[in-house]
C-alpha cells in the first residue's frame, strides 16, 4: 500500500496551516526522510519528510489550508531497486521553459522566445536574414526592436501582495493586545558607559575562555530577570478572573525576519549565566536565520525584550505580546550631552520603554521595575561573578 504523508500535529494553538510549497514534484522519486513539502504556519513554517522511498503524489496542491491529520500525498513503492533521490525542483520559470512531453518527462527546450523561434539552424538562419535587412527609415539599427511599454510619469502603480499566514497572525495578534489590555508604557534613559567598559575588560577572557563574547540582550536578560523576581506581576497574566504569578522565567526574544516578527524563547533564564543565555540567543538568532525554528522554540514566554536599536531606533513604545504583561524595549546608543556632578559631559545613553498592563500591575511598580534594570546595567560589577 502506498505510503500516507499527512499533516503533522503542530501544538495546541495551531490548528491549521497552509501548503507553501512542494519541494518535490508530481511522480518524483524520493527517499525515505527527505523533504517533500514546506507548511506554513501563523508562527513558523515546517516541512514534512516521506517515510518511505517512492514516487510522489500530491494530494493538497499549494495554497491550500490543512490541519492535522489532513493527507497532503501518498508515495507509491517501486519495484525493483530503490529510487535514488530525483533532482531539486526547478525554478517556477525554469518549470514554464521547460513543459512535461507525452511521455510524463521534462525536456528543456530554452525560454518560450527560443523555442517560437524555432530549432537552432532555422534560428541561425532567420538571424542571418535580420542582419541583412536594412531598418525602416528613419530608424537606427538598435532602434528596430520593440521597446517594453512604460507607464506614464504620471501613473499611480499598485501592487497587490498576499500576507503570509505570519503576517495575518500577527496583524491579528496585535490588534488583539491593543483591544483586551490596558497598555500603558513608562521610559528611562540608561547611561551604557559602565557596561561597555566592562565588556571591554572581559572581551578577551570570555573569547579566550568560552568562544564568545556576551551582547548586550544577555545584560538586560540578566537584569530583567532579577527585576522580574522584586515585581513579580510583570510576569504573569490574566485568566478569567484570576493573576497567574509565574515563579520560572521563560523570555522571549524578537527576531524580525522577512517573513514577519518572531519571538523565540529562552527556557529557565533564571537558572543561566550570561555565557549560557549569549549562546542561546545565538543559537536562536541563527534558527531564525536558516528558518528552521520549531514551534517549541516559539511555545510560552513570560515576559519579552525587543531591541528596535539594532535597526537604528532611538525611540519606541512596543507592544504587549499577548497574554503577557510585559516588555522591554531597547533601542540604539547614542552619544548625548548630560550633567554629572555639575559638568556637562557626554555619555553613552540609552532610552528603554516598559510596556505594560495596567490590568495587573500601576504604574509605581512598572516604573520601579524599570529603575532597577537601569541600575543593574549602569552598575554591571554583579555581573563578574557570573562570567
Amino acid at each position: 500500500m502506498p505510503t500516507r504523508i499527512v499533516v503533522p500535529a503542530m501544538g495546541e494553538s495551531v490548528v491549521s496551516a497552509i501548503v507553501a510549497r512542494w519541494l518535490k514534484k508530481e511522480g518524483q522519486a524520493v527517499v525515505a526522510g527527505e523533504a517533500v513539502v514546506e507548511l506554513e504556519t501563523e508562527k513558523v513554517n515546517l516541512e514534512v519528510a516521506a517515510e518511505a522511498a517512492g514516487i510522489l503524489a500530491i494530494a493538497k496542491p499549494a495554497g491550500v489550508e490543512v490541519q492535522p491529520g489532513d493527507l497532503l500525498g501518498t508515495i507509491a513503492e517501486t519495484a525493483g531497486a530503490a529510487p535514488t533521490p530525483a533532482a531539486a525542483p526547478a525554478s517556477p520559470a525554469a518549470e514554464m521553459a521547460a513543459p512535461a512531453d507525452t511521455t510524463g518527462k521534462t525536456r528543456p527546450e530554452g525560454p518560450p522566445a527560443a523555442r517560437a523561434a524555432g530549432p537552432p539552424s532555422l534560428r541561425a538562419q532567420r538571424s542571418v536574414e535580420a542582419a541583412a535587412l536594412p531598418p525602416p527609415p528613419g530608424l537606427a539599427a538598435s532602434d528596430t526592436e520593440t521597446p517594453a511599454p512604460r507607464p506614464p510619469a504620471d501613473a499611480r502603480v499598485e501592487e497587490r501582495v498576499h500576507m503570509s499566514r505570519r503576517r495575518q497572525t500577527i496583524a491579528r495578534r496585535l490588534v488583539e493586545s491593543l483591544r483586551t489590555a490596558a497598555m500603558l508604557t513608562t521610559f528611562n534613559e540608561v547611561d551604557m558607559g559602565s557596561l561597555q567598559a566592562l565588556r571591554t575588560r572581559l572581551r578577551e577572557v570570555t573569547l579566550a575562555r568560552h568562544g564568545l563574547f556576551p551582547g548586550l540582550t544577555a545584560f538586560f536578560i540578566k537584569a530583567a530577570v532579577d527585576a522580574l523576581k522584586a515585581f513579580p506581576r510583570l510576569n504573569a497574566e490574566i485568566q478569567g478572573e484570576e493573576m497567574v504569578l509565574k515563579r520560572y522565567y521563560d523570555i522571549g526574544v524578537a527576531v524580525g525576519d522577512e517573513e514577519g516578527l518572531v519571538v523565540p524563547v529562552i527556557r529557565d533564564a533564571d537558572r543561566l549565566g550570561l555565557i549560557e543565555i549569549e549562546r542561546a540567543v545565538k543559537a536562536l538568532a541563527q534558527k531564525a536565520a536558516d528558518r528552521t525554528l520549531t514551534l517549541d522554540d516559539l511555545r510560552g514566554g513570560t515576559f519579552t525584550i525587543t531591541n528596535g536599536g539594532v535597526f537604528g531606533s532611538l525611540l519606541s513604545t512596543p507592544i504587549l505580546n499577548p497574554p503577557q504583561a510585559g516588555i522591554l524595549g531597547l533601542h540604539k546608543i547614542e552619544e548625548r550631552p548630560v550633567v554629572r556632578d555639575g559638568q556637562v559631559v557626554i555619555r553613552p545613553l540609552m532610552y528603554v520603554a516598559l510596556s505594560y498592563d495596567h490590568r495587573i500591575l500601576d504604574g509605581r511598580e512598572a516604573v520601579q521595575f524599570l529603575v532597577r534594570v537601569k541600575e543593574l546595567i549602569e552598575e554591571p560589577v554583579r555581573f563578574l561573578l557570573e562570567v
